[in-house]
């Protein structure tokens, strides 16, 4: 998809396609007034019928409009202008693209960005408008022997900018929305593959791949024999129930100066959980090859920093594996040493992701890192607490939160703080190890967190619970390519 931005009138774009909103009850925007002061009122005249009324998710296709160069008018209902918010504009922007590509429109001149959104300015209008277009055009059909495909698909937009004096902020939102959306798209592609495909070999491979495109980036695999001279007893405990070797795959992006300390970005790469010899109920199993997403995701981050060229310096850390029940797998009882030297009483081996992900952060340690962000489909305790709109982020440093919070609530990809308290520590006590890797029912998404944070006592860190948010189950089912949006938002802000 190609995207630019440019300023000028409505009515004079030789374009397939202008599309202008509509508001709630029978308004027009301004981009709307325009054509309808060009059209000698043809848009009041239609508006006047009820043909559209401006609601929400209400869209009408007008041909050959009079007054305009354009070969159709698109028009848009918008909802209330009162009552416009970031997920509203999503929604309009979400509208717009599915008649235009299903209507056969294959060139269109957006002039949604004269909708107010308190707040936002134009840059934002324009990274939101591009985010929501290439998630919906988004298809995944690689394993697919036929194809879906549009007969004349949507494959240039042009968005309207207010006024010239906002091009160079409008063109650089246009990049930086762009690299994030190449990110999710990535981070989507890995997570919808199925597990025979995408193994922790095909990960490490692709991330692989990605470092060689890239001056500035570099992929280092670590083999399961490196990890057992490291000492990673509990993340090779889960890889010993799979015939696929498990690996950790280390990226790292210098856009910083040499003595700059990285942020480093942990993310759970289990390809297939079958929760191991405490296996999962049959029913959505297959969904459980989402549980690499944020490992995914890490891998679109690191591959959206070297499009972009951002100034800092990003160190991405995936552990990678599967987790199936084998005479060699975990059994509840075990205990097993983790690269920190504490032990783990394996209570229940579906909690594997803490296992992998512990060894992971001791690791980390060695980058020196400015913070440390772990990423993981971690429990569904969290999808109980928060659905599947908001990623949860307990952490050891308030600032960190708030930065991450900050982040999510500008680009959209929404994020809510749970406690981190000493009070939920004591649920992990173990008769027989240093700690147990389950904490019971009872805030299972914090007692998981506290797991995590008994290893990142020697730097600053946040943990993303992602798993409400990594993909959309039903006939919508699909990774998502969260968080990708939010945590390169979180790197933008600290560059600015």
């Amino acid at each position: 998809m190609e995207f630019s931005v440019k300023s000028g009138n409505p009515e004079k774009q030789r374009t397939a396609c202008v599309v202008v909103g509509i508001f709630e009850p029978r308004r027009l925007s301004q981009s709307a007034e325009q054509i309808d002061k060009a059209s000698d009122s043809y848009l009041s005249n239609i508006i006047r019928r009820g043909d559209i009324e401006g609601k929400l998710g209400q869209s009408l296709l007008l041909h050959n409009v009079p007054g305009t160069l354009c070969d159709r008018v698109l028009l848009v209902g918008c909802g209330r202008e009162r009552e416009l918010s970031p997920q509203k504009y999503n929604r309009i922007i979400t509208t717009a693209t599915k008649a235009l590509n299903e209507g056969g429109t294959m060139e269109a001149v957006f002039y949604l960005t004269d909708i107010n959104i308190k707040g936002q300015e134009s840059e934002w209008k324009v990274s939101q408008l591009i985010l929501a277009v290439e998630d919906v055009l988004y298809r995944f059909d690689v394993m697919k022997s036929e194809k879906d495909e549009f007969r004349r698909p949507l494959r240039k937009i042009i968005i309207s900018i207010p006024s010239r004096r906002e091009l160079a902020e409008c063109e650089d939102a246009v990049k930086s929305a762009l690299a994030i959306a190449n990110g999710m798209t990535i981070a989507k592609d890995l997570g919808n593959l199925p597990g025979n495909v995408c193994t922790p070999t095909y990960m490490a491979e692709q991330a692989s791949d990605i470092a060689q495109q890239h001056e500035t980036l570099t992929t280092t695999i670590l083999e399961e024999s490196d990890m057992l001279e490291l000492g990673m007893g509990a993340l090779l405990s889960v890889s010993r129930g799979s015939r696929e070797p498990a690996k950790l795959i280390v990226m790292e992006y210098k856009g910083g100066q040499d003595d700059e300390k990285p942020v480093v970005l942990v993310g759970k790469g289990l390809t297939f959980d079958a929760g191991g010899i405490s296996i999962k109920p049959s029913a959505a199993m297959d969904e459980m090859k989402y549980d690499m997403c944020g490992g995914a995701s890490v891998i679109g981050v690191m591959q959206a920093c070297a499009e972009l060229n951002i100034p800092l310096n990003v160190t991405g850390v995936v552990p990678s594996s599967e987790n199936l029940p084998d005479g060699e797998a975990n059994k509840p009882g075990d205990i097993v040493t983790s690269m920190s030297g504490l032990t783990i009483e394996i209570l229940n081996t579906d909690a594997e992701g803490r296992l992998i992900l512990c060894d992971a952060l001791t690791y980390s340690e060695r980058f020196d890192p400015a913070v440390v962000i772990d990423i993981a489909t971690l429990t569904g305790a969290c999808v109980v607490a928060l659905g599947h709109h908001a990623q949860a982020i307990l952490s050891n440093h308030s600032p960190l939160t708030h930065e991450l919070l900050n982040a999510g609530k500008h680009i959209n990809d929404k994020g809510w703080e749970l406690p981190l308290w000493d009070e939920y520590q004591s649920q992990l006590d173990s008769n027989f190890a240093d700690m147990a890797n389950i904490g019971g029912r009872d805030g299972g998404s914090i007692t998981a967190a506290c797991f995590l944070s008994r290893y990142t006592k020697k730097f600053k860190w946040a943990h993303l619970d992602i798993a409400g948010t990594a993909w959309k189950s039903g006939k919508e089912k699909g990774s998502t390519g969260r968080p990708v949006p939010m945590l390169m938002q979180f790197l933008l802000n600290r560059v600015n």
